[in-house]
This record gives C-alpha cells, sequence and structure tokens, in this order.
C-alpha cells in the first residue's frame, strides 16, 4: 500500500486551503460571473463590493493607511516589478539595495535594469549560517542616489526572519523607500506596515494568505503613488472617456479586468485568517519550528541550513543528506513516505552561493503551513532520521520498503 500524501512544500503554495475558499470561488463562477466596474447591474456590483471588502480586510491584517492603496496584482512578483521599476527613472542612473538572500523576483529586476544601464546594485552580505542581514550593512550602503532598499522577509531558502523594524527605521530616517517581499511571511507573521517602516509591501495570495494562484497584492504607502510610476496602462472601467490612464488609486495601478474569481477565493482566505487570528497561526508554525527542529537534533550525515533555533525562523527548512543528492532526496521521500518536498536552487541563487550549495544541487526544501500539524513534522523529521541511517544502501535510493509509522 503506497504512504499517505504529506505536503510539505507550503513555501511554493499552500495546500489544502479551507473549505471556503473554493466555495466561494465556485459560487462565484456560478451565481456572477461579472467583471467589477464593467456593468450597472446586481452582479457586477457585488464583485465590485467583494474586491472593495478583500482591501479591507488586507488593510486591517496589515495595518495599512488607506484600503485602496492594496493594489491587485497577479503575484508577487508582479507586485515587485511594479516596485521596483516604478520606482527607478529611467532618466537617471540610480542606486538600489538588495541582499543576497533574495528572491529572483527582487534580483532579476534589478538585474534587468543594471543591464539597460539604469541603475547600480549593491547587494549586501548575509550572515553564512544564520542568514541574517546586519541593519548596520545597509545604512552603509545607502548613498545620495539611493533609489530604493528591497529585502525579503522571510527567506524561502533557509527560513531566515530579516528585521524588519529596524532596517524600515534605518530606510525612513534616509529618505529611502522601503520594499518588503513578503512571499513568506504574510498569513504566516504579523506585519504592521506603518509601525515596521514598510513602504511598499508585496505578497501573493496563493501563499500564506491561503487564496488561490494567480493573486497578489503590492501596498503602497500613501504619498508614494505620487513617485511610483505605473508599468502597464489599459482600461479600468472609469473616466472611459478618455484615453488617458487615471491618476487615483487603485485605478492608476489595476488596468484591466481583475481576476475576480481569485479574489474570492482571497477574501475567504483572509476572513480564515481573521477568525484564527495570526498571532495563532504564528504561535502554531514556531511550534512546528521547535517541534522540527527538536527531531532532527543528532541525526548523523544531515545538514540543516539557516537559524538553528526557533529565534529569527520561519517554518521553512533546508537540508542535505550525505550521500544524496537534494533530488534524490526529495524522490526518496515522496516514493516512500508521502512527503512531498521541493530540491533545488529554490529561485535565490545568491543564498546557495552564501550557504555553498549552490555547485551541489542546491538543498531539499521542507515547509510548513496552517494544516500541518505537529505530528506531521515529527513523521517528517523521523523519516529524515531513517533516510540517514541508511545512506549509501542502494536500496534506499530505489525504495524504502517501509517508512516510519505515520500519524
Amino acid at each position: 500500500m503506497p504512504p499517505r500524501r504529506l505536503y510539505l512544500d507550503n513555501a511554493a503554495t499552500s495546500f489544502p486551503k479551507p473549505p471556503a475558499v473554493i466555495d466561494a470561488m465556485v459560487r462565484y463562477s456560478r451565481e456572477l460571473g461579472a467583471s467589477a466596474g464593467r456593468g450597472a447591474y446586481r452582479e457586477a456590483v457585488e464583485t465590485g463590493a467583494m474586491i472593495a471588502e478583500c482591501r479591507r480586510r488586507l488593510n486591517r491584517l496589515f495595518n495599512g493607511e488607506r484600503a485602496e492603496h492594496f493594489v491587485f496584482t497577479l503575484n508577487c512578483t508582479d507586485g515587485l516589478n511594479l516596485a521596483i521599476k516604478g520606482l527607478i527613472d529611467p532618466r537617471d542612473k540610480s542606486h538600489a539595495i538588495c541582499t543576497r538572500i533574495d528572491h529572483n523576483s527582487i534580483l532579476r529586476p534589478l538585474r534587468a535594469m543594471e543591464e539597460q544601464g539604469r541603475v547600480s546594485t549593491t547587494r549586501v552580505p548575509i550572515e553564512s549560517s544564520s542568514g541574517l542581514v546586519d541593519p548596520d550593512d545597509i545604512r552603509r550602503a545607502i548613498r545620495p542616489d539611493t533609489r530604493l532598499i528591497a529585502i525579503t522577509h522571510v527567506s524561502n531558502v533557509t527560513g531566515t526572519i530579516q528585521p524588519m523594524r529596524q532596517i524600515g527605521k534605518i530606510a525612513r530616517e534616509a529618505g529611502v523607500p522601503f520594499i518588503v517581499d513578503a512571499a513568506q511571511s504574510a498569513g504566516h507573521l504579523p506585519i504592521d506596515v506603518q509601525e515596521d517602516g514598510i513602504d511598499l509591501l508585496a505578497a501573493p495570495g496563493h501563499k500564506g494568505l491561503l487564496g488561490p494562484l494567480g493573486t497578489g497584492f503590492l501596498y503602497i504607502r500613501p504619498g508614494i503613488e505620487k513617485t511610483l510610476r505605473p508599468i502597464k496602462e489599459g482600461g479600468t472601467g472609469s473616466v472611459s472617456e478618455q484615453d488617458r490612464h487615471p491618476e487615483f488609486m487603485p485605478d492608476k495601478y489595476e488596468p484591466g479586468s481583475h481576476n475576480a474569481v481569485g479574489l474570492a477565493g482571497l477574501l475567504e482566505g483572509l476572513r480564515w485568517i481573521e477568525q484564527e487570528t495570526i498571532q495563532k497561526l504564528a504561535a502554531h508554525d514556531a511550534d512546528l519550528v521547535r517541534t522540527f527542529i527538536d527531531g532532527i537534533d543528532g541525526i548523523d550525515g544531515l545538514t540543516q541550513f539557516g537559524p538553528r533555533g526557533v529565534k529569527n525562523r520561519a517554518g521553512v527548512f533546508s537540508i542535505r543528506i550525505e550521500g544524496y543528492d537534494p533530488h534524490e532526496l526529495a524522490a526518496v521521500l515522496e516514493s516512500s513516505y508521502g512527503i512531498l518536498t521541493r530540491p533545488g536552487l529554490h529561485c535565490a541563487p545568491l543564498v546557495h552561493e552564501a550557504l555553498g550549495t549552490a555547485n551541489s544541487g542546491g538543498t531539499t526544501r521542507l515547509s510548513f503551513g496552517p494544516f500541518v500539524s505537529r505530528q506531521d513534522v515529527q513523521y517528517g523529521a523521523d523519516a529524515l532520521a531513517q533516510i540517514a541511517s541508511s545512506a549509501g544502501e542502494p536500496s534506499m535510493l530505489a525504495n524504502v520498503e517501509a517508512g516510519p509509522e505515520a500519524p
């Protein structure tokens, strides 16, 4: 009998979703089906009201100043492209700051603009064992022509939680817009854009916020929209008598029809989080982190990357086991234990360079979510212990006959 399926790849996308998320998407598809702002009939008005409520829930969750400053995007990458490219004036040579722990969603837009001669970039180093950035390194990197500081809040490789509030204070004091990639933290950890000094917050809807793929947002602090250039124009359903794109929020950054079916699901994900409370979800994540760290402690041949304790880390773990390529380890975890993980470089090449894993296939990543239990995490740790104890045995790479007893 094949092992049960245990999904531990929530850093890629969360699964499962709360049932209400699926129900809301089905209801929209069956009963509404309208495009917000494109009609005066009931279904279009109700769709518009649903999208407005989604903004209000985001504003409440992240303590934004105005709901209309939450701009819907295709995903987190889409939001980061708007934030990064919109702040760089193509007419001037500018400077930007990011870090070596950042995801390609930050690194690649900056690299593209570097190659176009539009920006020079300082990539601040990280402490190799923990993945932490020293805020003073950020401070020292700021120049008169620095136009943005962009940082990944939680690493999708090491689970490292960066000191956002400290960095936000440094950015605010220097008058430099602060962009935060919250792909791995939104819905998992408390984020307060006002207290944390965040000017632009980007996140996907399909990860910790428990919505579907194809959803995301960029929060734009009031006032930043005066200097943040749109990178797309088109129909908005507003001021249609003009061929010039509107300047008011959120239409300024939302050309085209919304992914209304996706936002219907995202709204229910936000409602679920609000009901559970972000504090309770963060405590659950910390409990899973503690359980996993305790579970893998002392396993010979296993290397864990990132912070060694609960402090400064979220439920994202990268590991290696001696004798296994990361892809082989992921294959054994799936075929013999039913555990679904992600091997490789995780779209974050500079992190793996810092860890020394870039030229050896990266790592195998396990990542947790709100529907992962302590027993699930212990099962995963037990599986890794059994694999490590059998390292080098040919039969292990082919198929382990029996894994640890599933909870």
